[in-house]
């Protein structure tokens, strides 16, 4: 018996294969006297496909958890080179990172700090401009206009806390489909102790039968 057949045709909104309830365990496993190695072998073998989709989904929202607060930090600071650069107020001053300092005119260059690596930082001066440089991953950076980099930030910030949400419904309803089959393995593990144990009972039974009969 395959893992692909203990689980339902039925799947989630995801493609994730739907556990189901094995009520008759006698029916699953064949008949009465039917062996449970086969069944037990595919319970095991869908619990460690449903562990590794559970290990895979939850790297995979890490991930993207990791890279929110660098995109938002990203988006605030362009945001704000927008907004003096159109000679407005800021009202995310009060949101940007600390190493930002206060320029009286809007005309003077903007002093920062940027890191070099973890332990080590430098000032930087930054002229008024109308580019930026993003970086796309796969050590590829490409220059956008400030609205355009606005643009494209906000819209990776949508699809990353969207695929987060995503993640978070596939790993809720994974982490169900394997906390049934572990039922579903206790209830087989379950019946076939109770089975032995009548058997167990009735060949005891048995055997008293036929001493009862020699004896008389």
């Amino acid at each position: 018996m395959s893992s692909s057949s203990v689980l339902s045709e039925e799947r989630g909104a995801r493609g994730i294969p739907k556990a189901p309830f094995i009520q008759d365990v006698e029916k699953h496993i064949g008949g009465a006297d039917a062996e449970v190695e086969g069944p037990l072998k595919a319970i095991q073998d869908a619990i460690s496909k449903y562990r590794y989709m559970d290990s895979n989904l939850t790297q995979r929202r890490l991930g993207l958890e990791e890279k929110i607060p660098d995109i938002k930090k990203t988006l605030s600071m362009v945001e704000y080179l927008q907004e003096r650069r159109e000679g407005k107020s800021s009202q995310s001053e009060d949101d940007l990172e600390d190493d930002l300092e206060d320029e009286d005119s809007n005309s003077k260059p903007l002093k920062t700090t940027f890191e070099l690596n973890d332990t080590l930082f430098a000032e930087a001066e930054l002229e008024d401009t109308d580019t930026v440089y993003l970086w796309l991953g796969a050590n590829v950076m490409l220059s956008y206009k400030l609205p355009a980099a606005i643009q494209l930030l906000r819209s990776k910030l949508e699809a990353a806390e969207a695929n987060v949400a995503s993640l978070t419904e596939d790993l809720e309803f994974l982490r169900e489909q394997l906390t049934m089959m572990e039922v579903n393995m206790a209830r087989v593990y379950n019946w076939d102790v109770k089975r032995r144990r009548e058997h167990r009972t009735a060949e005891e039974q048995g055997g008293k039968s036929a001493s009862e009969k020699e004896g008389g």
